[in-house]
């Protein structure tokens, strides 16, 4: 059901409440890690009570730190959290079984759980034990945006992938083949640091490795569970022994390849810390779709796709992208620059549009991102935990 409209003051108040819990699951990021991140705030009596968010390593689940922090203040106390509870036994017992037991009144939510074993369970349970559950349906879309990486993964076992890039106002990415073109602002750079702490791997090609030496590093400075997977895409194995991304390689660091896995080359690489994966080829290239699996029988939920011309087309016409989020610099390259994507014109035709797009600011950049796929609706469960 929707919160109920009594008057303007308690709407402000479930929206405040709400937005707390979905900043809490936020210092999940990372850290949750192949968990959902999810937020939980107690109120009674009009004060919070107690809250928390979820980290792996620390087991207990956002619902569970909140009832912890409240004690027996958690009696008779209203639940905010931005996911659905969950009704399963795992790591831990059920959240669903501690909240009945402590007492709560009522549970707001924005969204059911993706995952097969829950997928409205939670919500179920609670209902049967009569506590009233409240579908807070104006977060929604910002509570799935939160866990769309876990959504897609929970449901096919694949990683969520996000095509990231700046380009020109005349969607270019650099003036000349095989150099490097700084485009966007300060505060651009900054965000795409904040996308790579929210990233599991990062995946670029070896042409992007061979004219720019990138490190490929989440520079935030901020906490991860695991560190920041760094793959590249390297069907003829040339990755430079000398590279940053070799010398700085502590088993962080995957190249995917068509050739043997036990070449002189890929013996090098192994023998500086790199893991070398052979995979299947399609059309003279590695297939990505091998990639995808491969990174998604990892645990890797998200991917942050970082490349060039090539790589980016060769994702797209393969249809492994989600998500799109294009930083456009306010300035005209011209002719003889390097187009975003190099890509069939003959693809034009049933490529499928962005959906859900929204626009924004950085500095003075503007920031579009939209969607391919909706992972709450296109992708059939093949996964359960």
């Amino acid at each position: 059901m929707s919160i109920p409209s009594s008057t303007s003051a308690d709407a402000a108040s479930h929206d405040a409440y709400m937005k707390r819990a979905l900043d809490l699951a936020q210092r999940g990021l990372a850290l949750a890690h192949p968990n959902p991140i999810v937020g939980a705030v107690l109120v009674k009596n009009g004060r919070v009570v107690g809250e928390g968010f979820h980290i792996y390593d620390r087991r207990d689940h956002a619902e569970i730190v909140a009832l912890k922090k409240a004690g027996k203040e958690a009696r008779g106390a209203t639940l905010y959290v931005n996911l659905e509870p969950c009704c399963t036994t795992g790591r831990t017992g059920p959240c669903t079984k501690a909240i009945i037991a402590a007492g709560i009144k009522n549970v707001y939510a924005p969204m059911k759980d993706p995952n097969p074993a829950v997928a409205g369970r939670g919500f179920a349970a609670l209902k049967r034990s009569g506590i009233k559950v409240h579908f807070v349906e104006s977060f929604t879309r910002q509570a799935q945006a939160a866990n769309e990486g876990f959504a897609k993964w929970i449901r096919t076992g694949l990683p969520f992938v996000t095509l990231k890039t700046a380009l020109t106002l005349d969607g270019l990415i650099a003036s000349r083949a095989g150099t490097t073109t700084w485009l966007t602002s300060a505060s651009s750079l900054e965000l795409v640091q904040r996308l790579r702490h929210q990233a599991d791997a990062l995946l670029t090609g070896i042409g992007t490795v061979l004219a720019d030496d990138p490190r490929m590093s989440d520079r935030t400075g901020l906490p991860r569970r695991r560190r920041l997977l760094r793959a590249i895409v390297d069907s003829r194995l040339r990755m430079p022994l000398h590279s940053k991304l070799v010398k700085s390689a502590q088993g962080d660091v995957i190249v995917f390849t068509t050739r043997a896995s036990n070449s002189p080359k890929a013996r090098a690489l192994v023998r500086a810390g790199v893991e070398v994966v052979r995979v299947p080829s399609y059309n003279g290239h590695v297939d990505l779709h091998a990639v995808i699996r491969e990174l998604g029988r990892r645990d890797i939920l998200n991917v942050l796709l970082e490349a060039g011309a090539e790589l980016n087309g060769a994702a797209l016409q393969a249809g492994i992208v989600d998500k799109m989020i294009l930083f456009y610099a306010p300035k005209i390259m011209g002719t003889g620059g390097v187009p975003m994507a190099r890509i069939s014109s003959r693809w034009f035709a049933k490529s499928p549009a962005l959906k859900n797009i929204s626009l924004s600011t950085s500095g003075p950049d503007f920031v579009v991102q939209g969607y391919f796929h909706d992972v709450y609706r296109n992708h059939r469960a093949r996964r359960k935990n």
